[in-house]
Order: structure tokens, then C-alpha cells, then sequence
């Protein structure tokens, strides 16, 4: 009888599937393994005693200080108090308060006292080497039992990871299968870390760790002391490779370990273990990516150390990947000075959510703690006082400053207290809106040349333009500008042309993929409307009775502009209580929402619908109306509605308090259900309870992403956020998201600012126009007697009709032209030169120069608006505004909202599906993103084969000027694009054989042989086969090359030249050449070389 093949029996249980393999991994690592047994005897076998007193004590007597410039040992007297001191955490005060004290311990060092000669001194003495890793003993162990707080019962974390015999890491480890109706073990894990954190558990472990584990054998994910599982964060690796990760894992257990190890284990377990290693490699699992990342040892001790901080709202916060390697990015770049002085300056590019504030707290304490930049000063810049309000704030909850009026020192309250700050302050953090550059640097104190100053600008994508940007780094010309955004501004990449490359960069998608922001749920709810278009019409050519065709035309234009309809009565009516009834059904207790719609007139009549509504409680937070304007009478009754619900809802109240009081109920009063906003709050605003936002309003770009990130925020009760658009924005929505992806595609990893510097040379040069654009402008007025008297200058411009030829004719109309021609090029030159650094570093236009063309364009564009009046040019629409206000709430009737098809996942969105289905907008774009990115592999990647990058890009200029005959055929240009890009992946050209089978170092030294020879292969083509078999001699010469010499690289030229320069000789001699040729083709490979064909 036939006998089965015995396949392996596959282990699921926890011991097998996730703890011997972190056990096996921390090994591999460098840890130390302790026994259950060897770890109850380094802390004296007292099981409610969580430090390893033996090995702290070991390592404390090798502590030195240095006093009167000598190195002393520390007494045994000072050991004893230093262990004491450690071994009692104050968990009387509640854990985290516990855990802080022991952190500040663990960072800083403790004060002790000694005796030197009879003299009292105190040194800090530190319980962990920070400059010498070698110097701290790494152990771990596992089934560490503790008595739990009560003296009653035992818990037994599954390992914990002890340095200098503190626990600084506890993992909880869990089968990776679980039981059907159960969350998944990861949770599991998770749920019964933060159980053992509890005051009658094991507090007392807790008080010390740092990072803690979950894992389950296939992924895992980590968090610090307090912090609620929805916060529990996934790591992805950005430095250690793939390949160095498999070594780590697959490396043999010594013979020690492997004893120590399983020596207490019933031998079934090794024997296990070792049939499994003896079958071959072993697979990297989610589970050793993150132990790697996190645990090994130089790692655990950065992040300890650069990547903690204790947050008076939020706890105790440790970095997330994003937020470490974006640091660690960013403090290699700062370190670096550029050609003639200064630091460099780069964005970072984190998805709005992410943790953008936490990450410029990490960056400072990074920066305070780096011996390479610790004498460095930050300089926090906004644009908003919201924003400077709660960085600050972020900032001292964060721990860095000493206290409120360390707080108050370091904002800058106006522009000569920045300039004092900035000349002569020492404060190592300042605040400042970026206009009070403006005013400060007309200072002669706002000058520092030091390049040890930062500057972290936030929301960098509304701070990189113009006038203030230009004088904040006339200010601090040597300084690093840091520039923090959640939306980069698509439009050229200015952000980036501003500040410096994208040196890291994190996208809405990734952090939805790492369950850092919760994912959002679009729904389109367009409202049905029946509007009386012949009635609407009638009355249109009733009222425009007196105005021009083109008069006709521009009013049609306006107000279809300005979207009246949108604020019909009855629109908003229907819509307000859709949106009652859609969140009293669909939003769970305990969360929020906001409405976003476009005008403060439609807020107010929200807010009435609403209210009518009667199901919750709304409010509007919105900037003042100005209360000069839509006044017709003294009667209050005929007061602006705006203006009137501002006075009776808000009074003389400041807006400032009212916004603050608005949001403080928000968070606190479960009452208050919904915002109603314009545009303040859809940046900035970071409130975790918001879960809907109901958009009313057109949205594009940055401004969309910043506003749909106000519900991305997790929090215990959201699954989803939701978008619900009453406007129809879902193709902006969708090409927005594309546009990004592609910029991060583009940018993910930084790349060089000369890529986009061409498109902005012009802007250095272009204002040395405005001299000469100035004097035409005022040539217009040469005949004015009086250049002051506005009324002589209006005489020039003004209509005077004549008889000319026997028609009336209006002789100052070339005037007028040539005077709006003449300022809108004046305006135009002005605005490129406010944001040109040159024109403000030039000394042969002084600040009164620049002040007065200023000056000039106010004046000339108000002498514009009233010459157009005088001409007719222009109507006061606002004379219609009421009637159009009444016709559309008379004509306009909301028949309902129609129900959704479905709901579209924001996530997704963006991503390629079948082009033929597209919309021209899209496809168009796509093609774009197509030509973008193709031009960018044949400059970079095509870098080691200059025949096929020279022969790709002919071809591409071509392809350009094909698609360019196609442009009323998008899908066609999308087509050809699309074919081209996967020639280029491929390097396929039509004119090299198809014959190196995808060697392409081969086919660039055969592209070498025809780019020097050419007429050669054209005389004879049955050259061709030898030149192929040639062109894989010569890959097969420098990879020999490239290994003989991989100690001593800079031999490897001269052992390629040495090598085939008579080679070379030889066939270009035999073809009609000669030395110089074959020198060209040796310089071209070396030069291909030199790139990094071979990975030099």
C-alpha cells in the first residue's frame, strides 16, 4: 500500500508563530536572552520589582563624572540612592505623571552627591550612554511575572526588552488567526497592554516603558503609555533594506543562544524550530519589519531619546514613521551649508491629519538635543493668529518651553518686537506671523546673518509668495527655511521652488493604508430644482431695458459667476433640512459636522432653516461683515441681513472671543452638533469628534484637500468620515486627488529644485522693467499740468465725443486703451517683482522706491474704476442685486434631493481606470502626468545610456509635436503618450537590435559603439552582430573591473581604461578611425560607469 508524503504540521499557536521568532529575531539584533529564571534573580526574586537592580547596578559602576579636570568613579553610596531613586516611580501622582518623571530621568540624567577631596559636588549621572550604544547592556526576556498592584494575583507580559536592566519595551504576542467573531489578535494584544497599564494591574512595568508591541507572527503595530488603541500606529521601513532584513532573520542562532533559548523548553519546541530552519530561508514578516525598525538597539534609543514627547492634552505621544523620517531628512539637509554660507532648507509634504504640529515639536527637540545644531534658534512662522495660537500652544504642551511666560517671551507681539527678537534676542524658540515681516524688517535690528537659525513655516503653502515671504529671508538670509505642509500648491510646485526640494513626503492614501487618519466616504446629494426660466428671462429684458448687448451680456455673466441660484431661499431650505434629517439618522452620539458653504448670507439663512429644523443645535463662525457697505437707509430695518445677524447674535463682542467660545463648545458641549463655516475653520481646524462635512460650495485643489481633512481625524467613535456635496465637485475631487498622487510620485524621497528652477529664471530679471513701464505710464499724462489733481488727470480719460467724418466718435478712446493696456502691464511686472528676491536685494532701487510704485498702483487702478464709470464701461450690478436676490427666491422652488447611487470611497479615487471613459479634463491631464513623468525618466533614469536618453528625447519632441496636432482628440494624445512611456521603459528603439535580452548595460555600451562610429554600422549593417557580441565583452570587462577593485574604488577607471582602450583602438582602426574615437568610446563607459550602472 502506498504511503502518504507527510507534509509539515503548520503551527498557529502563539509560542510558535509570533514569540519564538521575536525571541530568535531580538537575538539576532544583539539583545542579550535572560531565562524567566536569570531575570527573577537580577532583581533579587522579588516578583513586584520590575527593574533588573543586578544589571543596572553593573552598570551604573561604570559611570565616571569629571570634576576639577579629573575622572572619578562613582560611590557605592551614590549607586544605592541612584537605584532607590528609579526603583520608586511616583505612581501615587497616576501613571503618567509616573512615567514622565521616569522619562526625564532616563533623558537627562539624575543629580547625585559626592565627595572629591572633602568637597561636596553634585554631577549628573546618566542611567543610559546616549554617545556610546556599546556602552549599555540590551537584555530581554519573557513570562516576566509581576505581582499585579493589589498583591493578590500575577500577570506575565510574553517579553520585555530591559536597557542597563530598565524596561524600556514590553511586546504582547498573540496567534495570528484568532477566533471566528473576535477582533483580530492584534487587538487582542492591544486591549490587554492598555488593561495591565491600569492602577490595580501592573502600573509599575508601565511606568518605564517607552514603546510597546503587539504582535501576532504576521504584522504588528506599537504604541507608548496611555496611548488608546485607535492610536496604535504600523511602521513601514524608509532605511534598512529588504536584503539586510532577510540577513537579520535568517542569521544561524549561535550555539549559546540557541542552548539558552531552548534549554527550558521541552525539547519537542527546538526540535521544531530546527527542522524548520533546516528546510531553507525564511520569509520576512510584517512582525520582523516593525521588531527591526523599532527594537534595534541604536533605533529604540533614538526614538527614546529625539522621538517622546508629553502632551498636556493628548498624553504621551511617540513619532510615528512618517514623522521620524521625515525628521531624520530633514536634520540631514539642515546640516548641510550651501555653496557661500547658509543652510539648506527643504518642505515637508504630510498629508493634512497626519500629525503635522507634533512633527515640528519632534523637529525641535531634535534640533535642541543634536550636538551638531543645538546652538541653533527655531523661528515658528504662520500666516493666521488660529494657527500661531495653537502651534504655541502644541508647543508648550509639548514641553518646549519652561512655562507660560517662557510662552510669552517668545512670541513676537508685532514687527519691532520681531525685529528685537530677530537683531538682538537669545530666545531658542520665537513666534511670528509672517506679516509682521513686513514692518520689521524697515527695522535696522531685523537682521541676522548667524546660519544657526530655523525657520518652520506652517501651512508653507500659503506662506511661499509675495512681498512678506521676500523681506522674512531678506531678514535671515543664511537661515534654513523649513517649509510644513498638508497641500503643496500644485500650480508649478511653488511651495517647492520656495523653500527647497520635498524632502519627504506622506500622502492622504498612505496615511488612510496606515490607519493614521480615518478613511472618508464621499456621497453626491444634488438638490432638484424646478426654476421658471421664461419668467426669469421676461424680467431680465424688463430691467436691462437701458443697458448695451455686451452691458447685458457682462450682468448675465456676473451673476451666473457669482452662482445666485445657489443662494435661492428655497434651495438652501430644501438642502438645510436634508442635512438635519441625514445627520440625525446617520451620525452617532458623540460626534460632530460642519457646513461649508460659500457665502455669509447662506450661512445665516442655514442657520434659520436649521433651526426651524429643530433637531440640533448649529452655530456660524464666520469673519464680521463690513458694516460700510449695503446700506440704503437710516432705518434699521433696511440694515445688510448680515450685518444685522451679526449684531444681534454677536454684538460688540470681539469675533476672536466668539470664535473661541464657538469652538471650546464644539469640543466640550455634546448639545452643539454642527459648525456652519465660509471659509474660516476649513483650515487649521483639528477637532477628532467632526465626522461629516456638508459642502455647499466649489472647492478646487489645495483648498479641497484642506477642507475634507476636517473629518480624517481619528477618533474611538468614527469609522468613516463623510463628505456629502450638494454641489457637484466629484470630478474636481477626483482629478485633485490624481494631481497629488502624481506629486508624490514625483517628489516622494526629495528631488533637485534645478528640475523646476527654468520656469522661474524670468522673475530674477523682469522687474528692471518697472522704470520703464513706469514712464509710459505716466507718458499718457504728459500734457497735465497738475500731475496731483486727480480731476486733471481724469480730464485725459474721460469720454469727449466729437464729429469726425460725419460720425460721432469718442476721441479719448485710443487714450483710455492705451492707459488700461499700459497699467495692467505696469501691475503685472510689479506683482512678479514683490515676490522676486532680486528686486529687493538690488541696490539701485531703494524702499522708497518700491513703496511709491506701489503706491502708484493703488492710485492709477482707483483712477481706473472711475474713468470706466465715467465711459459706461461699468455698471453697479449691486442696483440688481435685490431684485435678482427676489426674483430667484420667487422663481426658484427646491422640489427634493436626489438620493444617491452610491457612496465613493476618497481612498480610491484618482486611480487609473479605463481611458475611454474619461472625461476630456481628465484625460488630458493624464496625459500631462504621462509627459511629466516620461521626461523625467529619460533626464534621470536614462542617465547611464546617453544613446538611447538622446535618441528618447528627439523622439519625445516629437511625440510632443504630434499630440499637439491632435488636441481636439485627447484619448488620442493619451494614447500616444501611453505607448511611448512603455517604449522608454523598455529602452526600445526601432534602430538597436532586439538581441541583449533585457541586459541593458550591454545595449548602452552597444548605443556607445554606434552614438562615435556611426557611419561605420550605416556602411556596413553585418557589423552589427559583432558589435552586439562586442557590447557584452565590454559589460562583462567592467563588471570584473568593477570587482576586482571594490576595495580601492577609485582604481576602477584606471582598470577599465587600461583595459580596453587598445580594444577600443583596434576596432575603431578598423573602421576608419582612431585614437581619439577610441578614447570617446573608453570615456563613455567610464563616464556611464561613474553613474552608477554598476552601483558604484
Amino acid at each position: 500500500m502506498l504511503q502518504p508524503n507527510h507534509e509539515p504540521i503548520l503551527k498557529f499557536q502563539e509560542e510558535y508563530s509570533a514569540k519564538i521568532p521575536a525571541l530568535t529575531l531580538l537575538m539576532n539584533l544583539g539583545w542579550h536572552y535572560l531565562t524567566p529564571a536569570q531575570a527573577l534573580t537580577a532583581r533579587d526574586g522579588k516578583l513586584d520589582q520590575v527593574v533588573l537592580t543586578h544589571i543596572l547596578r553593573r552598570e551604573l559602576a561604570k559611570r565616571t563624572f569629571v570634576y576639577a579636570g579629573s575622572s572619578h568613579a562613582i560611590s557605592t553610596n551614590a549607586i544605592d540612592n541612584l537605584i532607590d531613586h528609579i526603583t520608586h516611580p511616583p505612581l501615587g501622582e497616576g501613571l503618567l505623571t509616573a512615567n514622565e518623571r521616569i522619562y526625564n530621568h532616563l533623558v537627562y540624567g539624575i543629580s547625585v552627591t559626592e565627595f572629591v577631596d572633602g568637597k561636596k559636588v553634585n554631577p549628573t549621572i546618566s542611567l543610559i550612554d546616549w554617545a556610546d550604544i556599546n556602552n549599555n547592556d540590551f537584555s530581554f526576556t519573557e513570562e516576566y511575572t509581576i505581582t499585579r498592584s493589589g498583591g493578590i494575583d500575577n500577570r506575565r507580559p510574553d517579553i520585555v526588552c530591559f536597557v542597563n536592566g530598565i524596561p524600556l519595551a514590553v511586546i504582547e504576542a498573540k496567534r495570528p488567526d484568532g477566533q471566528t467573531g473576535k477582533a483580530p489578535t492584534i487587538d487582542e494584544g492591544i486591549s490587554q497592554s492598555l488593561r495591565n497599564q491600569r492602577h490595580d494591574e501592573i502600573p509599575q512595568l508601565f511606568a518605564y516603558s517607552q514603546l510597546l508591541i503587539s504582535i501576532n507572527g504576521r504584522t504588528g503595530r506599537y504604541g507608548t503609555c496611555y496611548t488608546p488603541a485607535k492610536f496604535w500606529a504600523a511602521w513601514r521601513e524608509e532605511d534598512i533594506s529588504d536584503i539586510a532584513m532577510h540577513d537579520i532573520k535568517n542569521k544561524p542562532l549561535s550555539k549559546a543562544q540557541h542552548g539558552a533559548l531552548f534549554s527550558h523548553r521541552p525539547p519537542a519546541i527546538a526540535d521544531w524550530y530546527d527542522n524548520l530552519v533546516s528546510h531553507g530561508e525564511l520569509a520576512v514578516t510584517e512582525q520582523d519589519q516593525l521588531l527591526i525598525s523599532l527594537l534595534s538597539p541604536e533605533r529604540l534609543l533614538e526614538m527614546t531619546r529625539l522621538f517622546v514627547i508629553f502632551d498636556k492634552k493628548f498624553g504621551k505621544i511617540v513619532a510615528r514613521y512618517q514623522q521620524y523620517f521625515g525628521i531624520k531628512r530633514l536634520i540631514e539637509r539642515i546640516s548641510r551649508t550651501k555653496f557661500g554660507g547658509g543652510r539648506e532648507g527643504g518642505v515637508i509634504w504630510h498629508t493634512t491629519g497626519s500629525g503635522k504640529s507634533f512633527t515640528m515639536v519632534f523637529l525641535s527637540k531634535a534640533v535642541i538635543l543634536s550636538d551638531t545644531l543645538k546652538q541653533c534658534r527655531i523661528i515658528v512662522v504662520t500666516d493666521r493668529l488660529d494657527l500661531e495660537d495653537q502651534l504655541s500652544k502644541t508647543f508648550l504642551s509639548g514641553g518646549e518651553f519652561a512655562g507660560k511666560r517662557d510662552k510669552q517671551n517668545a512670541m513676537a507681539t508685532s514687527g519691532k518686537r520681531l525685529a528685537e527678537q530677530i537683531g538682538k534676542g537669545n530666545e531658542r524658540i520665537i513666534f511670528s506671523l509672517i506679516q509682521k515681516f513686513n514692518s520689521a524688517t524697515k527695522l535696522p535690528d531685523c537682521h541676522n546673518d548667524s546660519s544657526d537659525i530655523i525657520v518652520l513655516v506652517d501651512e508653507g503653502h500659503r506662506s511661499q509668495g509675495g512681498e512678506n515671504h521676500i523681506r522674512m529671508k531678506q531678514a535671515l538670509p543664511n537661515a534654513a527655511f523649513v517649509a510644513f505642509t498638508g497641500t503643496p500648491l500644485l500650480k508649478d510646485e511653488k511651495t517647492v521652488n520656495k523653500f527647497g526640494p520635498i524632502v519627504h513626503a506622506y500622502t492622504m492614501q498612505r496615511a488612510v493604508e496606515d490607519q493614521t487618519v480615518t478613511p472618508l466616504l464621499y456621497e453626491e446629494r444634488i438638490p432638484d430644482l424646478d426654476v421658471n426660466e421664461r419668467a426669469i428671462d421676461n424680467w431680465f429684458e424688463r430691467i436691462t431695458e437701458g443697458l448695451t448687448d455686451s452691458q447685458k451680456a457682462d450682468l448675465k455673466r456676473k451673476y451666473a459667476k457669482r452662482g445666485e441660484v445657489y443662494s435661492a431661499d428655497d434651495r438652501i431650505r430644501l438642502i438645510a433640512l436634508d442635512i438635519a434629517n441625514h445627520f440625525a439618522k446617520n451620525i452617532d452620539e458623540g460626534l460632530k459636522g460642519q457646513l461649508a458653504c460659500d457665502s455669509k448670507a447662506s450661512a445665516i439663512k442655514y442657520k434659520r432653516y436649521l433651526d426651524e429644523a429643530g433637531l440640533f443645535e448649529s452655530a456660524v463662525v464666520m469673519s464680521p461683515p463690513d458694516t460700510r457697505e449695503g446700506n440704503t437707509e437710516v432705518d434699521e430695518a433696511t440694515t445688510p441681513e448680515v450685518a444685522q445677524w451679526w449684531k444681534d447674535n454677536i454684538g460688540n463682542q470681539d469675533e476672536q472671543s466668539y470664535t473661541k467660545h464657538i469652538i471650546e463648545r464644539f469640543d466640550k458641549d455634546d448639545s452643539l452638533k454642527l459648525l456652519i463655516v465660509v471659509d474660516k475653520l476649513l483650515t487649521g481646524f483639528d477637532e477628532p469628534k467632526n465626522a461629516v462635512l456638508y459642502i455647499d460650495k466649489p472647492l478646487k485643489e489645495h483648498n479641497l484637500i484642506q477642507a475634507i481633512a476636517r473629518v480624517n481625524r481619528l477618533h474611538p467613535l468614527k469609522k468613516f468620515g463623510l463628505l456629502i456635496d450638494y454641489r457637484g465637485i466629484l470630478k474636481e475631487l477626483d482629478t485633485t486627488i490624481a494631481k497629488y498622487q502624481d506629486l508624490a510620485a514625483r517628489t516622494q524621497g526629495g528631488y533637485d529644485i534645478n528640475d523646476i528652477d527654468g520656469l522661474y529664471h524670468p522673475m530674477s530679471s523682469e522687474y528692471k522693467r518697472l522704470p520703464r513701464l513706469y514712464k509710459q505710464l505716466w507718458a499718457i499724462f504728459d500734457g497735465v499740468k497738475n500731475k496731483h489733481d486727480i480731476e486733471q488727470l481724469r480730464q485725459v480719460l474721460v469720454p469727449k465725443i466729437e464729429e469726425r467724418d460725419g460720425q460721432l466718435v469718442d476721441i479719448h478712446l485710443k487714450i483710455r486703451d492705451d492707459f488700461y493696456t499700459a497699467l495692467s502691464e505696469f501691475a503685472s511686472c510689479l506683482k512678479v517683482a514683490l515676490q522676486s528676491a532680486t528686486f529687493f536685494e538690488d541696490t539701485s532701487f531703494s524702499e522708497a522706491d518700491r513703496q511709491h510704485y506701489k503706491d502708484t498702483l493703488k492710485q492709477f487702478t482707483s483712477l481706473r474704476q472711475l474713468v470706466k464709470q465715467d465711459a459706461g464701461e461699468t455698471i453697479d450690478y449691486d442696483q440688481y442685486s435685490d431684485q435678482v436676490k427676489k426674483l430667484l427666491d420667487k422663481h426658484v422652488v427646491g422640489v427634493t434631493v436626489k438620493e444617491p447611487v452610491g457612496v465613493y470611497d476618497v481612498g480610491k479615487m484618482g486611480k487609473s481606470d479605463k481611458p475611454a471613459d474619461w472625461s476630456d479634463d481628465k484625460t488630458r491631464n493624464e496625459t500631462d502626468i504621462i509627459k511629466t513623468r516620461v521626461t523625467k525618466m529619460i533626464e534621470q533614469d536614462l542617465q547611464d545610456d546617453p544613446y538611447a536618453q538622446e535618441a528618447f528625447s528627439k523622439l519625445l519632441r516629437q511625440a510632443i509635436a504630434e499630440a499637439e496636432q491632435q488636441f481636439e482628440h485627447p484619448l488620442k494624445q493619451y494614447l500616444l503618450f501611453h505607448e511611448f512611456e512603455q517604449q522608454v521603459k523598455a529602452r526600445k528603439l526601432d534602430d538597436l537590435p532586439d538581441k541583449f535580452s533585457g541586459n541593458k548595460h550591454a545595449q548602452a555600451y552597444f548605443g556607445v559603439l554606434k552614438k562615435q562610429l556611426p557611419e561605420a554600422l550605416a556602411n556596413n549593417p553585418s557589423l552589427s552582430d559583432a558589435w552586439v557580441a562586442l557590447a557584452f565583452d565590454i559589460d562583462k570587462s567592467v563588471t570584473e573591473s568593477v570587482a576586482e577593485n571594490s576595495i580601492n574604488p577609485q582604481n576602477i577607471e584606471a582598470d577599465i581604461r587600461k583595459k580596453l582602450l587598445p580594444q577600443m583602438f583596434g576596432l575603431s582602426k578598423s573602421v576608419g578611425g582612431g585614437m581619439e574615437q577610441a578614447k570617446a568610446i573608453v570615456e563613455m563607459i567610464v563616464q556611464i560607469t561613474r553613474v552608477g550602472i554598476r552601483g558604484i
